[in-house]
């Protein structure tokens, strides 16, 4: 590959031991690489204080890595050199946006949940019932946002989910699932007189359910 198509990916630390070595001596007699690299470098800056919030997780970094490594080949031969480092660039970022994109919904979407977790749990005037048959309790805010407490379940086995129903006049409605002890935030809201129920069903769930519960907590 010319050297000149190796300054987005040196900018990036997607060069192997080789590439960068070849390109750094390349560096020293190219103006136009220097420049290119620094305005990369630039961009890359800005974005860096731009995105703010918590740090992506480790493994993100060697996602995007890899994706460019593998994005490298695939530049069109016979487009000028400045047009190749462009489309290098282009595809990069596109890579990179998509990547942090994804992972910025992903944490948004676990603090909005674990702030409506704590809007239920932190409610002064939300009331706790105990569940029959498991160390577990329900607790349901006055508007009907309820959340389970669970204490002593094992994690869900492979394949498995728990799934909470609430019993409306006797018939169970979904009302969300769980893998593991903790907090769980129901999707629907409880009435009073009402009942939480938990079972065992297959992974996401099932729409009726299949065996026995686990343990009830009922309402007053």
């Amino acid at each position: 590959m010319d050297e000149h198509d190796l300054t987005a990916a040196y900018a990036l630390d997607a060069l192997d031991a080789s590439e960068r070595a070849r390109f750094e001596a390349h560096l020293a007699t190219c103006e136009r690489c220097r420049d290119e690299l620094h305005g990369l470098w630039r961009v890359s800056g800005a974005l860096a204080h731009a995105a703010g919030g918590p740090a992506p997780p480790p493994e993100l970094r060697q996602r995007i890595l890899s994706a460019a490594r593998a994005e490298r080949p695939n530049v069109i031969p016979f487009r000028p050199r400045r047009s190749r480092a462009l489309a290098s660039v282009a595809s990069i970022a596109a890579v990179a946006l998509l990547a942090v994109g994804a992972w910025g919904v992903s944490v948004s979407r676990e603090l909005d949940a674990a702030e409506r977790e704590l809007a239920v749990l932190g409610d002064p005037d939300a009331r706790t019932f105990a569940a029959d048959g498991e160390d577990a309790s329900l607790v349901v805010a006055p508007g009907g946002d309820a959340a389970l407490v669970v204490r002593s379940l094992p994690p869900a086995p492979t394949g498995k989910d728990y799934e909470i129903w609430v019993l409306d006049e006797g018939v169970p409605r979904r009302a969300g699932v769980f893998e593991r002890p903790g907090v769980a935030l129901l999707t629907r809201p409880v009435a009073p007189g009402q009942a939480v129920a938990v079972t065992l069903e297959d992974d996401g769930g099932v729409d009726a359910p299949t065996g026995d519960p686990l343990f009830t907590a009922e309402t007053t």
